[in-house]
């Protein structure tokens, strides 16, 4: 089946609104958002060599509360990084966020979160040879708490944080997933 076959694939695509950030869009009864301007977001998984997993915690105005998640940032979001490279762009987003450089940044692959509501992609990225160098937290508008957690124990991290409140981010699924599986 070809994308032409889909209902409303070949409707045109409508801005209903455009933000600095995102884009409201609809396409025949679809209503979607995206990213504007093309910028596109860079996660990184960082596990360090004692096989700890660097997580942050930050506010998410959507959810209203606090949310677990892999360090992350946008890729050409600001001027002075408009043509930046998306592993330029995650080991950038890594230092500010968790206090983390990496030696090498390898390229896993593009994924979408919310594919039936969202168009937005993100290119997922592994932290390697990791070396503390600050304490992260972001830049100073940003309230991130950097988390180092042993990976052997994510699964009960999680729930802790689940029983206090904390939303817990799908690409958590990175580390949780092998243990779904068994």
């Amino acid at each position: 089946m070809t994308f032409a076959d889909h209902h409303d694939a070949d409707k045109p695509v409508e801005t209903m609104w455009e933000g600095r950030f995102i884009t409201a869009k609809r396409r025949g009864r679809w209503e979607y958002v995206g990213r504007s301007r093309g910028i596109h977001a860079a996660v990184i998984l960082a596990i360090d060599p004692d096989d700890h997993v660097i997580l942050v915690d930050q506010f998410r105005v959507p959810l209203g509360k606090r949310c677990i998640e892999l360090p992350a940032g946008l890729v050409g979001d600001h001027e002075e990084h408009a043509d930046e490279d998306a592993a330029v762009a995650a080991s950038r987003e890594l230092e500010e966020e968790t206090g983390y450089r990496a030696g090498r940044m390898e390229k896993v692959g593009e994924f979408y979160s919310s594919p039936g509501m969202v168009s937005e992609s993100f290119t997922l990225f592994r932290a390697h040879d990791l070396v503390k160098v600050g304490d992260g937290g972001g830049i100073e508008s940003e309230d991130i708490v950097v988390h180092r957690i042993p990976v052997s124990g994510i699964k009960e991290a999680t729930a802790q944080w689940r029983e206090q409140g904390y939303a817990i981010d799908v690409k958590m699924l990175t580390l949780l997933g092998p243990a779904l599986l068994r």
